[in-house]
């Protein structure tokens, strides 16, 4: 009775461990599928950015004021203005003048404009810091070459400052579900193993018997 019992809590174990199994495979099926669509194809994008270096050539303000959503609270959110500020640089890739964004964020948010400050509420306090990148570029980086960053296939007449994507990120996309993937069949393979031992081990117990 009690081998009868042992018997039975051992199958329900290895059903357990096979459920297990296949549950981390289709989490990573699943999971590679959707790293794939959210963030694989953007990162293979952001990927070919060729880095260059660039200078400024001009910085301007032009006349129109661009808007920015600020939040003060949970239900509290609301619109305000900053002054919309164009570099101009010259980049070595293709040596011409181009349209400098801080990020390819910033870059789809307001393609017109360099930079998108930290929205507030008060439009003033947006104009202090959008003059103050001004001044950084005028006064701090002046005529030096700095790391820049462009796509001459999607977009030849904008550089980045910043990349918003990299290696890790693609690595990341991959990694973390392939290796659920593993791990998933490796207990399936482990379990059904096991299993076939078990059987083996006492149809011999079973032969030595008779």
């Amino acid at each position: 009775m009690a081998r009868v019992r042992v018997a039975y809590e051992y199958s329900e174990a290895e059903d357990k461990s096979i459920r297990l199994g296949f549950f981390l495979i289709v989490a990573g099926i699943i999971s590679l599928f959707i790293l794939g669509f959210c963030w694989l194809n953007p990162t293979l994008n952001s990927l070919q950015c060729k880095a260059a270096n660039c200078t400024v050539v001009s910085l301007r303000q032009i006349g129109e004021m661009s808007e920015c959503t600020f939040t003060c609270g949970v239900d509290c959110k609301g619109t305000s203005l900053y002054p919309c500020l164009q570099i101009f640089v010259n980049n070595s890739q293709s040596n011409t003048r181009a349209l400098l964004h801080y990020d390819e964020q910033q870059l789809l948010l307001n393609p017109k404009c360099s930079y998108i400050p930290p929205c507030e509420r008060d439009d003033q306090r947006n104009s202090e810091n959008v003059m103050s990148w001004h001044d950084y570029w005028k006064e701090e980086i002046g005529s030096q070459s700095f790391i820049c960053y462009i796509n001459r296939q999607r977009r030849p007449d904008d550089v980045l400052l910043k990349k918003a994507r990299d290696e890790n990120v693609l690595l990341h996309c991959v990694l973390w579900p392939l290796l659920t993937l593993l791990v998933g069949i490796l207990i399936v393979l482990l379990t059904v193993c096991g299993k076939s031992l078990a059987i083996r081990a006492e149809a011999l117990q079973k032969m030595k018997n008779s």
